[in-house]
């Protein structure tokens, strides 16, 4: 018998449920599969942020196809964690108190919703964990290429790397984060995890539904629990261990002069802020060469909005 989240399933079981945070209203799609034979325990979620769409339906479709029958370990597929902000149409954050569940952990029981919802994940879902899958997708002014973040913390770098290369994305990204809910897992709990990013601009086109699905049951067949017949990977993901951050220093209008992607040489300009007037503010250029992950398209750009990420080439 498997016991999570107030939940008692036998092993071949599938439940969907609404689970309950320590919030009173707060409710959480989802979906527990216990399998037929032992094995480890994954947790997947999506839209941590709200305006990143193309992980929900991934994870409903993947609830609905796979058989506990076939399934050696245990499932909790979240399919929106972030409910208020999805109806509410946030980009990001939790709309009861600007709260982003992948930078503020660890939350706190008696705090803001988002701390308590953070708070429960701390206390209910990682000690019954074994592997934290994390789907995103660009937000509503992101341009986005598909990649993935592993967590660099030394007890599980190596074991969520190894799950990377398993994957099918160009790129996997070293992040140096750790009070996400996958970097905070990976840092203070010691639990291997994984966030995917696919899509961008507020869409769920169906290419990145299936993206996500795919890399779900790629996962699944790297952690030897489930075998969906998704044929291997062409190649492994490029691995960045540098990735620079483009941060305004005050607020203008963004003109970018780059595309997700794109490849970069040190000194190209990456684009420029301007006034209301047209006056340039600012100019950016690349430190490196590299390539360019994800950049901001929309116009308005406030003080300390990332306007690109770009990854620098090893020399």
């Amino acid at each position: 018998m498997w016991n999570i989240c107030g939940t008692a399933l036998q092993p071949g079981e599938k439940c969907q449920l609404i689970l309950r945070p320590n919030m009173q209203s707060y409710e959480i799609p989802a979906t527990l599969i216990c399998g037929a034979e032992p094995g480890r325990t994954v947790v997947v979620t999506a839209q941590i942020h709200a305006g990143e769409y193309s992980g929900t339906p991934a994870v409903i479709q993947a609830a609905k196809e796979i058989d506990p029958g076939r399934l050696a370990g245990n499932l909790v597929l979240m399919h929106c964690v972030n409910t208020s902000g999805f109806w509410q149409r946030h980009w990001r954050t939790l709309p009861e108190d600007n709260f982003n569940l992948n930078a503020g952990y660890p939350g706190h029981p008696k705090g803001t919703a988002g701390e308590r919802l953070a708070d429960w994940f701390v206390k209910e879902i990682f000690p019954k964990t074994d592997f934290l899958l994390d789907l995103h997708g660009g937000s509503v002014q992101e341009r986005l290429a598909p990649c993935l973040f592993y967590p660099k913390a030394e007890q599980v770098t190596e074991q969520s790397l190894a799950a990377a290369k398993a994957l099918d994305v160009p790129y996997a990204i070293a992040s140096y984060a750790d009070c996400g809910e996958y970097s905070y897992a990976a840092n203070y709990h010691s639990i291997p995890g994984l966030l995917l990013e696919r899509g961008y601009g507020g869409g769920c086109r169906e290419e990145w539904v299936a993206g996500h699905k795919r890399n779900i049951y790629l996962l699944l067949r790297h952690l030897g629990m489930y075998e969906s017949g998704e044929p291997e990977p062409i190649q492994e993901p490029k691995i960045y261990e540098q990735t620079i951050y483009l941060e305004s220093t005050k607020a203008g209008l963004w003109y970018p002069k780059i595309k997700e992607q794109s490849r970069v040489v040190k000194g190209q300009v990456l684009g420029h802020l301007e006034d209301m007037f047209g006056n340039v503010l600012q100019e950016f250029c690349a430190e490196g060469d590299g390539v360019v992950f994800y950049y901001m398209e929309g116009l308005s750009a406030r003080e300390r909005d990332i306007l690109v990420a770009y990854g620098l080439e090893e020399r």
